[in-house]
């Protein structure tokens, strides 16, 4: 079967589709207030849920420990990855145009500077070892490719396409495909046609199922959205009864998060998102605050929901307290945009990409300008389960490509500062592993593995140079996780030397210091392995601070 991505059209095959379809008419001047709007709801949503994000998983946030909406709460988004990571999507669209390829899209993902995590993360390293999209999202190389990435920054797509569901499907075959597969690539799919079907459509219950038609109905992300909305028709007044089926289905049942680290999923979180939409009445705040109040992702939620609803709103019926203390002058943390800027620049490609799609703009004889966009349905592939993935495209950069990546992946980074010389085998992704951590527990410079699975550990190796005549020593530094532990396994020539539980129990203090005499093998060069072990299957990681073989 082929991969849905070399099947669904991008840009340069919509407008032949066109045809004499049905269209309808959007002034532009009315298409930037939605827009506007929509970006407002996520700079609202973001700062709204920012400090309870995570705090509670498989429980609902008590309404007391709610965040209440204040007016200065509107400039706290400017350093949020809900709003740059996407930003970083229109930069390329912006300084490449329409038809930019996949590739180049990979190269201005993996060189960008903020620290990422989940499916972005896995998603970035690969195409910094030069796993060329589509296949650095697919799960052979991500075991994060249902996680909530591309849910959380797909928002561009829709606000960049309105009423024009193909583009932002297309979209999210560019860019969603770097880090997300699968259910994880559909959700984004789905946001990116709730929004584009916002500009035109004010009642919610439509709106969602714009976005169902963008992803297969044979998805689990399509059944989570029905199910929420056949949980909202059984129990219309009470969104915690429906939030208890969700928790039960999506967060329980394991069956439904294979490819992703459980309370990161994107079906559970997007199922949050519509607990907000359909339950918040319209009323912006109490949108927010349901979908924050349903947990997890608590910040990213109450953002998609915002944006989706003040779409349908419209900047200029915005209540004041959401958008008159925004700082107009304030840059978005590592882009070329202020609000602004940004919304100018949307303008432009939209434009573009209406033209691309099969319409038009018309002007009148006052100069007024309209969208004339035409109504088409998209056309999918079958669904891709990232639990029973299709084949990889062997994608890989060119050497002259990876000269045009500037930073190193995580791993050649951690290895550099911590273990030079050594190997790193057998690593597993979760807890964020492999990579350097700038700080954990009150160590500099730590590098964090974890075991591949159940079985097997993550292994440190290196052949040393045991001097003749001195006494040599591996002095190590090894820290757990603070609910984790690990075993420690020390092998010189295949033997274990020493095997170590790390944990609250040997390390209270969060590190455990380690020694190893290798003198007996003075005169030789052995091969050591530093196991990671796994020891019970739960936060497993093991944090290095320090590996040094010293002779004295």
């Amino acid at each position: 079967m082929r991969a849905r991505w070399l099947i669904v059209p991008l840009f340069a095959a919509l407008a032949a589709s066109a045809g004499a379809q049905a269209v309808r008419r959007l002034l532009v001047s009315e298409y930037r207030d939605k827009m506007m709007a929509g970006w407002i709801g996520q700079i609202a949503g973001v700062s709204f849920g920012a400090p309870t994000e995570f705090r509670k998983s498989g429980e609902i946030i008590p309404e007391a420990e709610t965040p209440k909406w204040s007016e200065d709460m509107i400039n706290s988004a400017f350093g949020q990855d809900d709003l740059y990571v996407e930003m970083t999507f229109v930069r390329t669209l912006e300084l490449y145009g329409l038809d930019v390829s996949i590739r180049q899209a990979g190269i201005d993902f993996a060189n960008s500077e903020y620290g990422v995590w989940c499916a972005n993360r896995a998603g970035r390293e690969n195409l910094r070892r030069g796993i060329a999209p589509p296949d650095s999202g697919h799960p052979q190389f991500s075991r994060n490719s249902d996680d909530i990435d591309y849910q959380i920054e797909a928002d561009y797509s829709g606000l960049l396409s309105p009423g024009l569901p193909k583009s932002a499907i297309a979209l999210g075959e560019k860019f969603g495909r770097m880090m997300n597969y699968g259910d994880g690539l559909y959700a984004g799919q789905f946001m990116g046609g709730m929004y584009a079907e916002a500009f035109f459509e004010p009642n919610i219950e439509a709106v969602i199922q714009a976005g169902l038609k963008c992803i297969p109905a044979e998805s689990q992300y399509a059944e989570m959205v029905r199910d929420v909305c056949r949980w909202h028709i059984e129990n219309p007044q009470d969104w915690e009864k429906a939030w208890a089926e969700v928790n039960a289905k999506y967060f329980r049942n394991a069956d439904y998060h294979r490819y992703s680290g459980g309370g990161i999923d994107a079906k559970l979180n997007g199922a949050c998102v519509l607990l907000g939409l359909l339950y918040g009445d319209g009323d912006p705040e109490k949108t927010m605050a349901i979908a924050c109040r349903s947990g997890w992702d608590s910040d990213c939620n109450p953002s998609s929901a915002a944006g989706v609803l003040f779409t349908t709103i419209g900047y200029a019926k915005l209540p004041d307290r959401f958008k008159s203390k925004l700082r107009q002058d304030g840059v978005f943390s590592y882009t070329a945009y202020s609000f602004p800027k940004l919304v100018e620049v949307c303008e432009k490609l939209t434009r573009q990409i209406v033209v691309q799609g099969g319409g038009r703009v018309e002007t009148d004889a006052n100069g007024a300008e309209t969208f004339v966009i035409p109504t088409l349905e998209p056309k999918l592939g079958p669904a891709e389960r990232s639990w029973e993935p299709g084949p990889i495209a062997n994608s890989r950069f060119t050497p002259d490509e990876m000269k045009l990546i500037r930073f190193p992946d995580e791993l050649t980074r951690g290895l550099k500062a911590v273990a030079p010389g050594w190997t790193l085998s057998d690593c597993g992704q979760d807890m964020g592993a492999p990579a350097l951590l700038g700080e954990f527990s009150g160590k500099k410079n730590v590098l964090i593995t974890h075991p591949l699975n159940r079985d097997t550990g993550s292994v440190l190796s290196r052949d040393i140079e045991v001097p003749a005549g001195k006494k040599t020593t591996l002095r190590l530094t090894v820290g757990h996780f603070p609910q984790g532990d690990w075993l420690l396994r020390v092998k010189v020539e295949g033997k274990v030397l020493l095997e170590q539980a790390v944990g609250k129990d040997t390390a209270p203090e969060g590190w455990l210091d380690v020694n190893v005499d290798l003198t007996p093998y003075a005169g030789k060069t052995v091969p050591v392995e530093l196991v990671n072990q796994p020891n019970g299957w739960a936060w497993e990681a093991a944090y290095w601070a320090k590996i040094a073989v010293e002779s004295e």
